[in-house]
Formats: structure tokens, sequence, C-alpha cells
């Protein structure tokens, strides 16, 4: 069976996006939406998809369709995330509320939700339809229920390590899952291999987020892209901070507090002072340390699902690139 690489099935998918034509009347709802497909991203979740599928088939043209449904649905949840954060940019652009307005952020998010549902029904296979919308319908819905925690423990001062690990889950792996599970699926795999590739998605989800957190402290700002700190400054509940508060004394607790309360302070002095408890609890090698537990039970899951090892290459080495990224 044929397979291919991730970067071969990037750019295959890369190709189909671009190909597509958003020439529908009022272009002032699409075109925000031609806009935010338009400018970059890792192509992350319909690469995983592509991936498990080439598992157990040899066609991915015949799946770029729902591929195109994931990336639609992950970048209309970047769009209302923007939009929600007042955020001024986005991978180094406009978002669309500054581009347009917010009116046109709301209505055309909305249109991306029903286009990713289109994408996911176009062309699937009658058998499969019913598992497909399955679980891209309650990976949808979790990915509200994270974002709403996430507002949530904005406002409160006890979240728990444990809160922001299912926080993370909901937001960010349900979906990496979801791309795994759907290729699978759409691959005709067995219900258990499905499960796996689906678990698998959600231990590389929950580092992958855990390492922006680590980053974010202890990242070098010439291969991370930006200033590290940010979640210190504007003080994100992550689980570098939450790990602190659950670790630390007293003393170091009110130290802590203190900077998180604080009104008026120089941010690289609250940086170095927050990260030197950080250093103290040693936050940073715990941080890690999940991590590698993480990915060690997904490569773990990787290698129960019932094909032969060669055809997992592709999708191991893809994980394994992400993981051990800098950035």
């Amino acid at each position: 069976m044929k397979q291919q690489n991730a970067k071969a099935l990037q750019e295959l998918f890369q190709t189909y996006l671009e190909n597509l034509s958003y020439a529908r009347e009022p272009m002032g709802l699409y075109k925000p939406v031609e806009y935010v497909l338009g400018i970059g991203g890792k192509r992350i979740r319909p690469t995983l998809m592509l991936l498990a599928y080439n598992l157990f088939k040899e066609d991915v043209h015949a799946v770029l369709s729902q591929a195109m449904a994931l990336e639609t649905y992950h970048n209309f949840t970047l769009l209302h995330d923007d939009l929600m954060d007042k955020a001024d940019r986005r991978r180094g652009k406009p978002t669309v509320h500054k581009q347009w307005d917010e009116n046109a952020a709301i209505l055309s998010g909305d249109a991306m939700v029903m286009l990713s549902y289109q994408f996911m029904m176009k062309d699937c296979p009658a058998m499969y339809v019913r598992p497909v919308m399955e679980v891209f319908s309650q990976t949808a819905l979790e990915i509200c229920e994270g974002q709403q925690w996430d507002m949530e423990f904005e406002r409160r001062q006890d979240v728990t390590a444990g809160e922001y690990m299912e926080m993370i889950r909901l937001k960010t792996s349900v979906l990496l899952a979801g791309a795994l599970k759907i290729g699978a699926i759409l691959g005709g795999a067995s219900e258990a291999d499905a499960q796996k590739l689906y678990d698998l998605g959600i231990r590389i989800g929950l580092a992958f987020q855990l390492q922006d957190d680590y980053l974010d402290v202890y990242g070098d700002p010439k291969v991370f892209g930006k200033n590290i700190g940010g979640d210190i400054l504007c003080n994100k509940k992550t689980f570098m901070l939450i790990t602190a508060f659950e670790r630390a004394s007293e003393e170091t607790k009110a130290e802590l507090q203190g900077w998180m309360t604080a009104e008026q302070y120089d941010p690289a002095r609250k940086i170095e002072a927050v990260t030197a408890i950080y250093n103290k609890e040693k936050i940073g090698d715990i941080c890690l340390a999940k991590i590698e537990d993480y990915y060690k039970e997904g490569m773990g899951l990787l290698e129960e699902v019932g094909v032969a090892f060669e055809y997992k290459r592709h999708l191991s080495d893809f994980i394994q690139g992400w993981m051990h990224r800098k950035l």
C-alpha cells in the first residue's frame, strides 16, 4: 500500500485548500472566511486525519473534503477566540474583527461552522456518515465546553491542576483526537483501532498544550518566535502557575499572589521573580515529566494499533517532530 509522509500530505492539503472557491454572494460573508483560512497555519489537524486514514487506505484524495472540514472548524474556533480575547493579530496579520468588524467575525464564524459540516458530509461513504458525524459533533460541542471553562477560570482563584488538564483536554486535545478517529473510521479501521488513535490524540494534545505552557517560560525567544513570559504578565492560569500555587509554602504563595495582584510593576522584574519561584519549586521539571509521560502513553497506544509498523512510521515521525519542537 502506497503511503505518504506528513510533508507530502500537508502539501496535498494546501493545494486542495488554495483551489477552493468562495465566489459566493454576499462576499461580505465569505471574504473573511477566505481570509482566515489563507493566513497560514501548520495544518496539523488535517494532516493527522490524512495520516490516520493512510494507515488503512491508500487514496487520501478521497477524504480531502473531510480534512478541510477539520481545518475550517479549527480556524472558526481561532476566529471566535480572537474576538472573545479582543486580540489584534493572528499569525502576524490583523484578526478578522480588526480587518472587518465584530459583527462580520461573528457571522462569518457561524458560516464556517456550517461549511465545516458540509465539507464533512461531502462524498462521505454512507456507511461512515453516522459514526463520522457523531465524532465530529461531539468534538465540536466539547470544544465549546472547554472554551467556557477557560473563560470561567479567568475569574476563579481556586482552579486545580486537574481542572486545568480537563479544560485543555476539551479545548485542545479533542479536535486532534477527533481528527485521528475520523481518519481511522473513513479508512475502515476497527472500532478498537479507531479508539486507540483517538486516545493517542488526547495524549499528544495534552502534551502539546503543556509544552506551550513550558516554552512561554523557558523557551528561547529567538526560536519561540515571541517574547517569553507573556502568560506570566497576563496572569494566565497555566499548569505552571497552578502547580506553583499547589506546591509552594505559604510564604512563597504570598509572594506569588503579590505579583498576580500587583497593578504597577516592571514587566521584566515580574517575569524574573515568578520564574525564580518556578525554579525553586521545580515546576519546569514537573511540567517536562508530565509532557514526557503523555507522549510515551500516546506512542504506546500507536504501537497497539493493528497495522504493520512500517505503516505507522509516518504518523510516528510526525508526532515525534511535533513533540520535540522548540516553538
